[in-house]
């Protein structure tokens, strides 16, 4: 294959309505715009949220909820996601985006008990879930807070 023999797939791409160029286009005189009013004229138009002057949705709702900007946010893994590992290996950060388990570790990795181990690992992350330190010691393993 070559560069010039690559297309994009069929039905994916459409010609542009070119309006406005005469009446043998179809698209001629009011150029699929209507007669007069605020969308017909040039620079027309309201901005995203305008509702006519009625209060927009985004007001008219209430707000509810707090987010706490000092909160950590964790990548979560579960323990049943390290039985791929080899017996005694260290699971660690690098280790998980190697095998793409996590994409990123944001502000650390938890490692939380859903599923089962059966392989002796040494699993280092930044916390652990009462559930998931105990099934990583009863599988032989050690859980180290990093």
């Amino acid at each position: 294959m070559k560069l010039h023999d690559l297309a994009p797939a069929e039905g994916s791409t459409r010609e542009a309505k070119r309006v406005g160029r005469g009446h043998g286009s179809g698209w001629g005189k009011t150029a699929a715009k209507g007669h007069k009013g605020q969308n017909a004229r040039s620079g027309g138009g309201v901005r995203p949220g305008f509702e006519g002057g009625q209060t927009r949705l985004a007001r008219r709702i209430p707000k509810r909820g707090f987010t706490n900007i000092f909160a950590t946010d964790y990548t979560t893994v579960n323990v049943c996601d390290l039985e791929r590992f080899v017996d005694g290996t260290v699971v660690d950060t690098e280790l998980l985006k190697a095998a793409g388990i996590i994409k990123n570790e944001r502000d650390g990795v938890k490692v939380l008990g859903n599923g089962e181990l059966s392989k002796k690992l040494t699993v280092k992350a930044a916390a652990f879930s009462g559930s998931a330190k105990e099934k990583i010691e009863k599988a032989g393993g050690e859980a180290e807070v990093v």
